[in-house]
């Protein structure tokens, strides 16, 4: 066998792999929007049924009619956006602020703050579930979406700084020496240099920001009591009974839930592009 020979089976070999693991990943969410339209009859029959033979919508429709535990989709789905969009800016200044801190300056204890950061993202998120509704309790911001919010920027904190360190530290230092020659402040090169290079790490973070709290199940029903403040994740739990679930309302549900989540991305993943276009104009 040539060279070029084992180098053609090699990417043919890659490709597959790739193709399977797509697929892998995207059946779900397939299935998730399939079942969402088809019939009670398609979904409790015991056949694969890939597509859904006679289209329907009669689950959408009562998730918009009927709502969900006497309350309107659109509620839920607020209280989430206010969740998801809230951990989004707070984290996002933390974050920033705080890797440009760990990355241009030095300062004792600075290393063991880095290992902190790596232990603390390391320790599961259900550990630290009755220690925070402890705190969040004493604060009086239990059963409210101010205290959700504080605690989800908590547990996506130090992920972000981590990630945003890397991009501050790959920017070069004599680009904001250059800025300060020339009579620039600390913050108007802060704005104007650092800000437009590492941006795109930024919404990068952000994205992963916002999937985070937008999914997140646990902490909103332990922080959580009042059904009209339950974000979408715990709003679905309705769905099921003891003795039935309803597949067609949570397929249905679960469809509309990702469509925030999917404008989201590309929304910011226009910013991404841009903000890479702009950092290599500036530098």
């Amino acid at each position: 066998m040539t060279p070029k020979t084992r180098k053609l089976l090699g990417k043919i070999g890659l490709n597959t792999a790739a193709v399977l693991v797509f697929l892998f990943a995207v059946f779900p969410v397939y299935w998730m929007i399939s079942t969402a339209f088809k019939s009670n009859e398609e979904i409790f029959t015991t056949r694969f049924i890939p597509f859904p033979t006679d289209p329907t919508i009669e689950h959408v429709e009562r998730v918009f009619s009927e709502g969900v535990a006497g309350h309107s989709i659109w509620r839920y789905m607020l209280n989430s956006a206010i969740v998801a969009i809230g951990t989004v800016l707070i984290g996002a200044v933390f974050s920033l602020l705080s890797a440009t801190a760990v990355a241009r300056f030095r300062f004792r204890g600075r290393t063991s703050f880095l290992i902190l950061l790596l232990i603390v993202q390391m320790v599961p998120a259900e550990a630290l579930l009755i220690p925070l509704f402890l705190m969040v309790r004493r604060a009086g911001l239990y059963d409210q979406l101010i205290g959700l919010i504080v605690v989800n920027v908590a547990l996506t904190l130090p992920f972000g700084i981590w990630m945003l360190r890397t991009f501050v530290a790959a920017v070069p230092r004599s680009l904001e020496e250059a800025a300060w020659i020339d009579g620039a402040s600390r913050f108007t090169t802060f704005w104007k240099v650092l800000f437009p290079l590492v941006a795109p790490g930024l919404v990068a973070t952000s994205i992963f920001t916002f999937i985070t709290a937008w999914n997140e199940f646990v902490f909103a029903l332990t922080l959580i009591s009042d059904q009209g403040s339950y974000t979408m994740p715990v709003a679905l739990r309705y769905f099921v009974s003891q003795r039935s679930v309803d597949w067609g309302g949570i397929m249905a549900a679960s469809t509309l839930m990702t469509i925030p989540v999917i404008i989201f991305f590309l929304l910011v993943q226009r910013r991404m592009v841009s903000g890479l276009v702009a950092g290599a104009v500036k530098g």
